[in-house]
């Protein structure tokens, strides 16, 4: 038959002209694309010949590259099913069933997105089954030849990409396909590399297609040196030239045995090359998905963080994608949530649909499935790790606790349950970190609460006053020191019908000490009325920065503490919104002073002697500021609180200091007219004191 001409569709035209004017930085993903048509064709033949044997052709079925560096072609040839005249016209001269126009809309829309700066979209190739024509990014010029298995006639089609395409008879002794692209010049800045490079081609299917099922082959040449008799190189003589077959692809895709055909060492040998790290990995999950549709994962958790794992738009290495062992993209984020990004491995579909944009992917119902079955089998995984080896759950707590607590604060609540379970936290008792399960196991039978501490430090959290009750009760504190944990916290979250509370929230009251009897506990009653007139003028003194001031019932040692109300935001909240450029209103907190401690027992013996005391406005800064720094904060005004202090220490050694009223604290000249000497107070037992309270009292 002569050649014929004909006319691509309107839709083919235009999809050509956008990929040509190189839509795409990523021009390597041809050679993907074409070894997986052929793989494809390859499967297909095999499948063919079960009902028909004598369409099996004599010899291995492989794929083959070519290069002629002269001619400037690559050659991309399978051993495969091989197309008739009238499939390279439907499949080949039109893409209406692959959904052109969908195709074309989500490609317009990622050229958008890119003009305008707001980053590039899903790698679309490949999706819509319009792979071959991403040859015409790096050829001026296609040709294709192919043989249909079981027929002997072969055809050519070629095309330069300008919206036609010839067809032709042609002689192929073997049923199969060649694709042979007359590459375009090499343009590094448009990234078009030199094809022809064999270490480039190699490169390109170690990352694309090293798991293919079939050989990829192609010839390779090397310099070998000249040996002599005894295997030892001739010296003086320059190397020969050896031309030799080398296979590109390890066809090794063990996700595809089961676990009790794989060794350790093949798993970690594995893990290596798909995660680049030379740790062994802490945990293993292989798992098939059979029914509807078939999937497998292989998925490795790290034993060490990666320098990047908090820069969500920058981790490299993690899982990919594969659909029939070809590789499509890298951390596909549709099948795994954000909270389990710290995962290496390869998730490999059969039959997912890749038919649509990655926006609309992600409600695709198999990518549902399987994103529900890849967390399940980590969480599983994770879980035994936390039963049966817990120095290994420590360490993946120590490096990726503060990501799993990212679901925590999701708004998914699907695995609030489990990550739970699997949630380790610092506490009063011990050393090591606890599990919630734990906590709870050694709870009294009359706690109802799962009481915790949250800060920016363990340091800070485990001295702070808060805890004083706690501590003399014996009674267990969780400590929460990731910025994570602000945000989880706050969801009114419980484990085992045990609410959690914050020990410097809301209003806590312990109880006296057992021992206490009921004629002491009138007597504290009497005590704490007594105080009434302080803590009024406590507010007095401290309205500004200061919502309230009352007793406490969660202090032993330390004189004051703040505290928030159950629904105020947490200091530590505040300061992140404000770093993130949040507007974040200032939370008042709370004063709790200890009614039992010597130096608020001297202050209200000072308020009743004389409640207009100008020293009681320095001691009310003092307990202020001192409260604020026994939680490890930050002052507002260093430099106030120090004159504040020095203040203190002038009355206690009776130098005679100008009193530091609330301005004064912050502008000293407001306090310059008042006395040089401090009146004379009361002490509690009824005693006249010029100096001012002792050393002991004012420390």
């Amino acid at each position: 038959m002569s050649t014929e001409q004909h006319t691509f569709t309107a839709e083919v035209q235009e999809l050509l002209n956008l990929m040509v004017h190189s839509l795409y930085s990523q021009k390597d993903i041809f050679l993907r694309e074409l070894i997986s048509n052929s793989s494809d064709a390859l499967d297909r033949l095999r499948v063919e010949a079960l009902s028909d044997a004598s369409l099996m052709p004599e010899g291995e079925l492989e794929i083959r590259l070519d290069v002629d560096a002269e001619a400037r072609t690559l050659s991309i040839s399978d051993t495969g099913v091989g197309m008739s005249r009238e499939q390279l016209v439907s499949d080949i001269g039109t893409i209406a069933r692959s959904g052109s126009r969908q195709f074309l809309d989500a490609l317009k829309e990622k050229q958008r997105a890119e003009e305008s700066g707001n980053g590039a979209t899903a790698d679309l190739i490949g999706q819509f089954g319009v792979g071959f024509y991403s040859t015409f990014m790096v050829a001026d010029r296609v040709t294709l030849t192919t043989r249909r298995a079981g027929t002997d006639t072969a055809v050519q089609w070629e095309s330069t990409g300008d919206g036609t395409y010839t067809l032709a008879d042609a002689d192929r002794p073997q049923t199969g396909t060649t694709v042979t692209l007359h590459l375009k010049p090499t343009d590094e800045e448009d990234g078009i590399r030199d094809y022809t490079d064999t270490a480039v081609l190699t490169e390109i299917v170690k990352k694309h297609s090293d798991f293919v099922a079939h050989p990829i082959r192609m010839k390779v040449e090397r310099q070998e040196p000249v040996l002599d008799n005894t295997g030892i190189p001739v010296k003086g003589v320059l190397p020969k030239t050896v031309v030799e077959d080398e296979t590109l692809n390890s066809m090794k895709a063990i996700w595809t045995r089961s676990r009790s055909d794989v060794t350790d060492d093949e798993y970690h040998e594995f893990y290596r090359h798909v995660g680049q790290d030379w740790q062994e990995p802490l945990a293993i999950v292989p798992a098939a998905m059979e029914g509807a549709f078939n999937a497998r994962i292989l998925l490795f958790v790290p034993a060490k963080a990666p320098f990047d794992l908090y820069h969500r738009e920058r981790i490299s290495k993690g899982v990919q994608l594969y659909v029939k062992r070809v590789h499509i993209m890298d951390d596909w984020k549709a099948l795994l949530p954000e909270w389990l990004r710290f995962l290496k491995g390869v998730i490999d579909c059969e039959d997912l649909s890749l038919n649509v944009s990655r926006e609309i992917l992600q409600h695709d119902r198999q990518v549902k499935a399987i994103r529900t079955f890849a967390i399940k089998k980590t969480l599983d995984a994770i879980d035994r790790l936390r039963k049966d080896k817990p120095d290994a759950m420590r360490t993946l707590w120590r490096e990726f606790g503060s990501v799993l607590k990212e679901g925590l604060a999701s708004n998914d609540d699907d695995y609030r349950d489990r990550l739970l379970e699997l949630l380790l936290a610092s506490t009063t008792y011990g050393d090591e970190p606890t599990s919630l399960t734990d906590y709870v196991g050694r709870m009294p039978a009359d706690q109802t609460h799962i009481y915790y501490l949250g800060g920016n430090s363990l340091e800070a959290v485990r001295n702070s006053p808060h805890l004083e009750s706690f501590k003399r009760k014996g009674i267990e504190v969780l400590f929460f020191t990731d910025p994570v944990d602000e945000f989880w916290l706050e969801r009114d979250v419980s484990y085992k019908d045990k609410t959690f509370v914050s020990v410097s929230k809301g209003e806590i009251d312990l109880g006296k000490d057992d021992a206490a009897d009921s004629s002491d506990a009138d007597a504290d009653k009497t005590e704490d009325a007594s105080l009434d007139g302080l803590l009024q003028t406590l507010r007095s003194l401290l309205q500004d920065d200061v919502k309230d001031v009352r007793l406490s019932g969660r202090l032993t040692d330390s004189p004051a503490c703040l505290v928030g109300d159950k629904d105020d935001l947490s200091p530590q909240l505040e300061q992140m919104m404000r770093q993130l450029g949040q507007s974040a209103p200032k939370t008042k907190r709370i004063l709790e002073i200890n009614p039992d401690h010597a130096f608020v027992v001297r202050l209200g013996a000072i308020h009743g002697t004389d409640d207009k005391a100008p020293e009681l406005a320095t001691y009310a800064q003092l307990l202020h500021g001192q409260a604020i720094l026994a939680e490890g904060g930050e002052l507002p005004d260093p430099g106030a609180y120090s004159r504040v202090v020095m203040e203190v220490a002038q009355l206690a050694v009776g130098a005679g200091p100008t009193v530091v009223t609330p301005e004064s604290a912050v502008n000293p000249e407001a306090g310059a007219a008042a006395s040089d000497v401090s009146e004379p107070v009361t002490t509690p037992a009824g005693q006249t004191d010029t100096d001012g309270p002792s050393e002991g009292d004012a420390s």
